[in-house]
């Protein structure tokens, strides 16, 4: 990064408003453009072949040409007797604010438990909103638990995930993050249709989110054991590391039973269970062992632990930026 303020920027943007529901947004272009190349080239033979070509052609080339417009308009702000580097700045904090996701993430689950509050089909209608499972027999607990899961892994993928490829290779790195795991959301299905389209976005994903992962479940470990308030005891950073080093690796994904499992940690309680996704069901393995009724105010305690996660993170990158 030229400077921090693009970073302050974004985060800044997304902390007062989330995602821009009526401006033109770059992760709808990316889904448009996997639609409509899934709808011509996810057909007849070979389809694991024309998915990896396909994936691998479209990351090569969002990230180069980022990385040209974005040298490009750096150049072209230079040449500006004043003011230019900061017209660059603010066009790639907006470029940052786009690829984060977590004050919508909040909002989201937020809106998922005061439905559950009002009656189990509002609840069932929200909570449909962010996860990929069929929600119609979900019961009021489940309900809240699949919001909850929803919020401990998205921190990753909306918020961790990003941030760490920007800190590493800038935002053309960022944006093809976004890329990565849209395309994830989108094709990464072991069903009959996506299995083999969808296999290399999905392996990608895996490895994008390799290290993220566990980064999250670190960042959320620090936030609920280091006391923000004085005289609010901390929890035991030890026994934390330790759930979380039992109970990630039980997930199917290799990625999100990390932070799932900080989670469930943190709120002592447990994750997983049966779900059905596009009418097959599945079973998660369990994610802690104490079955309990979770509450709004677990829901708090789960935003308060997402919030100081992302305050670490991105005094991470400015301590980057400095050193």
């Amino acid at each position: 990064m030229h400077s921090i303020i693009p970073l302050l920027i974004g985060w800044g943007l997304d902390l007062c408003s989330g995602d821009p529901a009526r401006l033109p947004h770059p992760i709808v272009a990316f889904g448009r453009w996997i639609s409509f190349f899934e709808r011509k080239a996810n057909h007849g033979d070979h389809r694991r072949a024309k998915g990896t070509f396909w994936t691998v052609a479209t990351l090569c080339t969002l990230f180069l040409s980022a990385h040209l417009a974005l040298a490009a308009l750096w150049t072209a702000c230079l040449q500006w007797e004043a003011g230019g580097a900061y017209l660059y700045y603010l066009v790639t904090g907006i470029l940052i604010f786009y690829c984060l996701a977590g004050t919508t993430l909040i909002r989201e689950v937020r809106r998922v438990f005061r439905a559950a509050d009002r009656s189990l089909e509002e609840g069932r209608r929200q909570v449909s909103r962010i996860v990929g499972r069929d929600t119609s027999r979900l019961s009021d607990q489940e309900i809240r638990t699949a919001a909850l899961e929803t919020l401990a892994e998205n921190l990753s993928d909306g918020v961790i995930a990003p941030l760490f490829w920007l800190y590493l290779l800038g935002i053309p790195g960022m944006l093809t993050y976004k890329m990565i795991n849209t395309m994830d959301s989108m094709l990464g299905y072991r069903t009959e249709r996506f299995k083999d389209f969808g296999r290399a976005a999905a392996r990608i994903d895996d490895a994008a989110n390799y290290l993220p992962a566990r980064l999250t479940a670190l960042l959320m470990a620090l936030a609920a054991c280091i006391p923000f308030r004085q005289g609010k005891s901390a929890r035991n950073l030890k026994e934390e590391l330790r759930f979380i080093r039992r109970y990630g690796r039980m997930h199917a994904s290799p990625n999100s039973g990390y932070p799932e499992a900080a989670l469930a940690g943190i709120l002592n309680c447990r994750f997983g269970g049966p779900h059905h996704y596009f009418g097959e069901y599945c079973f998660k393995p369990y994610i802690g062992n104490r079955l309990r009724p979770l509450t709004t105010t677990d829901m708090q305690q789960a935003v308060a632990v997402n919030r100081r996660a992302e305050i670490l993170m991105i005094l991470t990158g400015i301590l980057l930026y400095l050193l």
